[in-house]
């Protein structure tokens, strides 16, 4: 579509306000929001934006969620994008609309109604959620690490269960509280350092009969022969070592059949007893997109598409993100669901929709793995890069893997907030952390 003088501007909507689909809206609303080539739409049914790989320092309460969220109506109106609060619930390809349900309010009364809204270019960037494989009891019993109001009920139950222990005089043969976290993965991984280094803080805080090492025991189950399967194993072993080292109980090759709300029990016959169990073990789209409105889709609800991020069956529909299944190259596997990919993504597809409007083609995208880094908390961090040297990957650990990892999320702050508002909110956390606790405790 061509830019004529006097003609109605292209309305670009996004769907979905994670880290590709924010940093997207940013980049448009910048690049041809604030020039009146286009209007650009955002929707998302939260009012607020937390980087997703934050989940778990929120979960174990080593970070305050409310200091890091960022309100989608404000950064629409600094960055000339709007904002339009929904969850997406079908689409016309026909007529060009996409659905939004109705939006309640906290009593349960109808605060906006059911909404239409018509696009000229349409992108889905609508993350994934947790897949629990039709595993029995597990919607159930356990907590879907995969939003922040999850991660938020995840916090207040493990602050409970620590000040139960500090108001009542454990007896002989009580046991342990157990958390089991299902998944072996980043997720599963950092939350389990984490929660480690957040009950030794808790015990410093005056809960005298609360000893993290005697009456907390926390264990990770993983249907992989390994941890951090898809990463290099030399990360593996080293992850796998640190863990033990804080007592961290690992079981691999260990299929979950069934969780009740007693524990968790596995293919081998095994039975874990467990006061909270939490799933990270894998992702898929949401279930509404498989195949909406005749789009190609595969078995995880991701949409399919091309190099140039559109979908097989229509040029004027994208996908970025989780929720895209996007190739690499014949013989090898789509590209993987992880924020660096959503960001790449979201660069390449702000080009090609400039592109797009001026007449032009679309840009190809190809995927670049930087490598991969996971935390342990203050314990230690670990990771590999990619293409530091002419073929293979760097292991790296310690300090200067405990500086990338923190640098990714200021990247992320950057592209979004621009240099100086991260350079000024980086000064407030560094304040906060002198000021308030270092963790949550409510």
């Amino acid at each position: 579509m061509n830019i004529r003088e006097g003609a109605a501007l292209a309305h670009i909507i996004i769907v979905g306000g994670g880290a590709g689909g924010l940093e997207l809206a940013v980049r448009l609303g910048k690049r041809l929001g604030k020039r009146g080539k286009a209007r650009i739409t955002l929707v998302d049914a939260c009012r607020t934006h937390l980087w997703k790989p934050l989940l778990h320092q929120v979960a174990a309460g080593t970070l305050d969620s409310h200091a890091d969220e960022r309100e989608y109506f404000a950064l629409a109106r600094s960055n000339h994008f709007h904002f339009r609060l929904g969850r997406m619930l079908d689409l016309s390809r026909e007529t060009k609309e996409i659905y939004l349900a109705p939006t309640l309010d906290g009593d349960g009364k109808e605060l906006l109604p059911q909404q239409a809204i018509q696009y000229d270019h349409l992108v889905l960037a609508l993350g994934s959620q947790t897949n629990d494989f039709g595993t029995k009891g597990a919607k159930e019993n356990c907590i879907m690490l995969d939003s922040l109001k999850a991660a938020e009920r995840f916090h207040q139950k493990l602050i409970d269960q620590c000040l139960r222990a500090q108001t009542q005089q454990q007896t002989a043969g009580t046991g342990r509280f157990t958390v089991t976290i299902i998944g072996g993965g980043a997720t599963g991984v950092e939350l389990a350092a984490e929660l480690h280094m957040t009950t030794k803080i808790l015990s410093n805080y005056g809960l005298v009969n609360f000893d993290p090492e005697k009456d907390l025991r926390i264990v990770i189950v993983d249907a992989a022969p390994r941890l951090l399967q898809m990463l290099p194993e030399r990360l593996s072993a080293a992850v796998a070592k640190e863990l033990r080292s804080i007592a961290i109980e690992i079981h691999t090759n260990e299929r979950v059949i069934e969780v009740t709300q007693e524990g968790v029990a596995l293919a081998s016959g095994q039975f874990i007893p467990s006061g909270l169990v939490v799933w990270a073990a894998g992702i898929k789209a949401p279930d509404f997109l498989n195949g909406i409105d005749g789009l190609e889709s595969n078995h995880l609800n991701q949409l399919i598409v091309k190099n140039t991020l559109q979908t097989t069956q229509d040029p004027a529909i994208f996908a970025i993100g989780d929720c895209a299944a996007c190739p690499q190259g014949e013989g090898l596997p789509n590209v993987p669901p992880r924020a660096q990919s959503a960001h790449q993504q979201a660069s390449c597809l702000a080009d090609s929709l400039c592109r797009l409007l001026e007449g032009k083609s679309l840009q190809e995208f190809h995927y670049k793995d930087h490598g991969s880094l996971v935390s342990l908390g203050n314990y230690s961090t670990v990771g590999s890069l990619m293409g530091a040297i002419a073929s293979g990957s760097v292991f790296i650990e310690g300090t200067l893997a405990k500086w990338m990892y923190w640098s990714l999320h200021k990247h992320h702050q950057v592209a979004v907030n621009g240099w100086f508002h991260t350079w000024l909110s980086t000064w407030a956390e560094t304040i906060d952390r002198v000021r308030n606790p270092r963790i949550k405790l409510h």
